[in-house]
C-alpha cells in the first residue's frame, strides 16, 4: 500500500512539473476524480487563484445527473467548466490530469471541454 501511494504521488508530481515547464503562463485545468464524483478547477498559478470551478456535487448538477461517477456526468461537467471559463475570458488552458490516467471519465471531461470551446 505504501509503495502504491508513493507511485501515485510521483506520477502526480511528474505531471505537475511538465505542466509548469510547458505551461507558458496559461491557466491550469485541474481534474480530481473520486469514486462518486468528479471535480474540475481552472487555476491561475501566477495569481494563485481559482478562476472557475465545477463538480458533480453542485446542487443543480446533482438534480440533473443520476450519479457523478459516469462518463456522462464527466461530459456534463466538461461542458460546464468550458462555459464558465469562456465567460471569465479564458480560452487557452493547460490540462492537468493529476495522478489519473487519461481515459474514461478524465478523457470524457477533456473532450467535452474542447467541444465547449477550450483549447489545450
Amino acid at each position: 500500500m505504501a509503495n502504491s501511494n508513493r507511485m501515485v504521488a510521483r506520477r502526480k508530481q511528474r505531471t505537475r512539473m511538465k505542466i509548469k515547464r510547458n505551461g507558458g503562463g496559461r491557466p491550469r485545468l485541474s481534474v480530481f476524480r473520486s469514486g462518486r464524483h468528479i471535480y474540475v478547477q481552472l487555476i491561475d498559478d501566477v495569481l494563485g487563484q481559482t478562476v472557475a470551478a465545477a463538480s458533480t456535487v453542485e446542487k443543480d448538477q446533482r438534480a440533473a445527473l443520476k450519479t457523478g461517477s459516469t462518463t456522462a456526468s464527466a461530459t456534463a461537467i466538461g461542458k460546464l467548466i468550458a462555459e464558465r471559463a469562456i465567460k471569465k475570458g479564458v480560452k487557452e488552458v493547460v490540462f492537468d490530469r493529476g495522478e489519473f490516467k487519461y481515459h474514461g471519465r478524465i478523457k470524457a471531461l477533456a473532450d467535452a471541454a474542447r467541444e465547449g470551446g477550450l483549447s489545450f
